[in-house]
C-alpha cells in the first residue's frame, strides 16, 4: 500500500538588491537624516564679543602669619578677670582685665561681701527707726527707683543706651549712700562696719593689678607662645630654615624671664601685617616692592594684596617676606596655613574661531555698523575654546567690540 503525497507548490524566487539600489537607499537615509540635523539643530553663532580675560602665573607655598601684636604677662597669677570683650578694639586708658596674685583668694571676696551685707542690715535698722521725714532722703531713693525702672524697660525692649543708664543708675546710688553716710557720720557702729570694709577692699587690691590699655588696638586673650620672638620688627631675620621649623610647630626661642611668666593678653595693631612665604616653586624670582594677589586657604572669599619686602633662597627653600595693608581680624587667630600668589595681567579674550589668518598675519575681523576690519592680534594663551590676545598696535581692540567668527 502506497501512501500518496500531493504535490507542493513551487516556491518563488528572492530577487536580490541590486549595487545602484543600495546606493540609492543610503543616500536617501543621509539626506533625511542631514535635513532632520539641520531642521532641528541650532545654527553656530556668527559673531561673539571680546571679553576681559586675566592670565597670570600662579605661586603656591606655606605660610607663618606675622600680626603687629605685643603680648602682656605676669607672674604668681590666681585668677584673671576679664574686662574688654574678646577681638574688640579697646581705646587708650579701657580696662583689660584684673589680674589677682597668688595670695589672693575667694574667701578675700567673701569677707568683703559679708561686711557690705552688714551695712545695708544696719541702714535698714536705721531707717525703720526714723520718725521724722527726710525730704532729701526721700528725693534721692525717689532717684534710684526712676532709674532703676527705665533700665528694667530697656533690658525689656525700649530703646535707649544701657551704658548710659547703668551709669547714671550707679551715680543715683552713690549719691544716696553719701548722703547716708554723711547723715549718720557720728554713729560709731556704722563707723566700723565702713572702716572694715575699707580695710578689706585695700587687702584685696594689694593683691589685684588692673590693666588699661596703652594705645587703641585690638584686644586678644588667646596666644600661641610666638608673639613674643615673632613680632613686626623681627619677622625679615628669620632664615627660609627657621620659618619651616615655625611653620611646622616649632615656636621660636624665648627668654629664660618670658618662660616664667603667664600670658594674660596682647594687643593687636590694625590696618596691616605680614606673611612669611615658603614657596613651592624654588625657581621663581620675586621683585622686591612688587605686588601680587594672596588667597589664603580657608578664606576662599578673602583676597588681599601683597607686596614683596624681601627674598631669600637657602638650602633648597625659597623664603618670600610680605606686607599686606589689610584689616587684621580675618587672621587674628591664625598662625600657619597654605596659600598662594597670583601675578594676574589683564588682557582680552575670544572665542577661538575668532582667530583668522589674513595674508599671514594672525587677527581678529571687528565689525564696525556695516565695515569689517581685520586687526592684527598677539596671542598670549589659548585655554580650551578661549584665546587670551592683545592688539599688535594698542587702543584698536577693547571689551565690547564684536568679532566674527569663522
Amino acid at each position: 500500500m502506497y501512501q500518496m503525497t500531493p504535490p507542493q507548490p513551487a516556491q518563488p524566487k528572492k530577487k536580490k538588491m541590486q549595487l545602484w539600489q543600495i546606493i540609492l537607499v543610503v543616500v536617501a537615509v543621509g539626506f533625511a537624516a542631514w535635513y532632520v540635523y539641520t531642521a532641528v539643530a541650532p545654527e553656530a553663532a556668527t559673531y561673539a564679543t571680546i571679553q576681559a580675560g586675566t592670565l597670570g602665573a600662579r605661586y603656591s607655598g606655606d605660610c607663618v602669619i606675622v600680626r603687629d601684636e605685643v603680648p602682656y604677662d605676669a607672674e604668681g597669677i590666681s585668677s584673671i578677670d576679664y574686662i574688654a570683650q574678646e577681638g574688640s578694639l579697646v581705646s587708650v586708658s579701657s580696662s583689660i582685665c584684673n589680674v589677682y596674685s597668688t595670695g589672693y583668694s575667694t574667701k578675700e571676696m567673701t569677707t568683703l561681701q559679708n561686711y557690705r551685707d552688714s551695712i545695708k542690715t544696719y541702714q535698714s535698722q536705721l531707717l525703720a527707726a526714723e520718725t521724722t521725714t527726710d525730704a532729701k532722703m526721700d528725693q534721692l531713693r525717689s532717684d534710684i527707683l526712676d532709674r532703676a525702672k527705665e533700665f528694667r524697660q530697656m533690658i525689656a525692649g525700649q530703646r535707649g543706651n544701657l551704658l548710659n543708664q547703668e551709669s547714671l543708675l550707679d551715680a543715683a546710688v552713690d549719691a544716696w549712700q553719701q548722703y547716708f553716710k554723711k547723715k549718720y557720720s557720728t554713729n560709731q557702729r556704722l563707723s566700723r562696719l565702713y572702716d572694715d570694709e575699707q580695710s578689706q577692699l585695700q587687702r584685696i587690691d594689694s593683691w589685684t593689678k588692673q590693666y588699661l590699655a596703652t594705645e587703641e588696638a585690638i584686644v586678644s586673650f588667646y596666644s600661641d607662645g610666638y608673639e613674643y620672638s615673632l613680632t613686626a620688627e623681627t619677622y625679615a631675620d628669620f632664615s627660609p630654615t627657621d620659618v619651616r621649623k615655625m611653620y611646622q610647630g616649632q615656636k621660636p626661642s624665648q627668654s629664660t624671664t618670658q618662660k616664667a611668666k603667664t600670658t594674660i593678653y596682647r594687643m593687636v595693631r590694625d590696618g596691616s601685617w605680614y606673611v612669611l612665604f615658603l614657596s613651592k616653586n624654588s625657581e621663581w624670582n620675586p621683585v622686591d616692592g612688587q605686588t601680587y594677589e594672596l588667597k589664603l586657604e580657608r578664606y576662599e572669599n578673602m583676597q588681599v594684596n601683597a607686596t614683596v619686602v624681601s627674598s631669600t633662597r637657602s638650602g633648597g627653600e625659597l623664603l618670600v617676606r610680605l606686607k599686606v595693608e589689610a584689616p587684621v581680624t580675618p587672621v587674628l587667630y591664625t598662625r600657619t596655613c597654605q596659600a598662594e600668589l597670583g601675578e594676574y595681567v589683564q588682557s582680552l579674550m575670544v572665542p577661538s574661531r575668532a582667530i583668522y589668518t589674513y595674508e599671514g598675519a594672525t587677527g581678529v575681523v571687528v565689525l564696525d555698523g556695516t565695515n569689517r576690519l581685520f586687526i592684527p592680534v598677539n596671542v598670549l594663551l589659548q585655554d580650551g575654546d578661549n584665546v587670551y590676545v592683545s592688539a599688535l598696535q594698542q587702543g584698536l581692540l577693547y571689551e565690547g567690540q564684536t568679532v566674527a567668527l569663522f
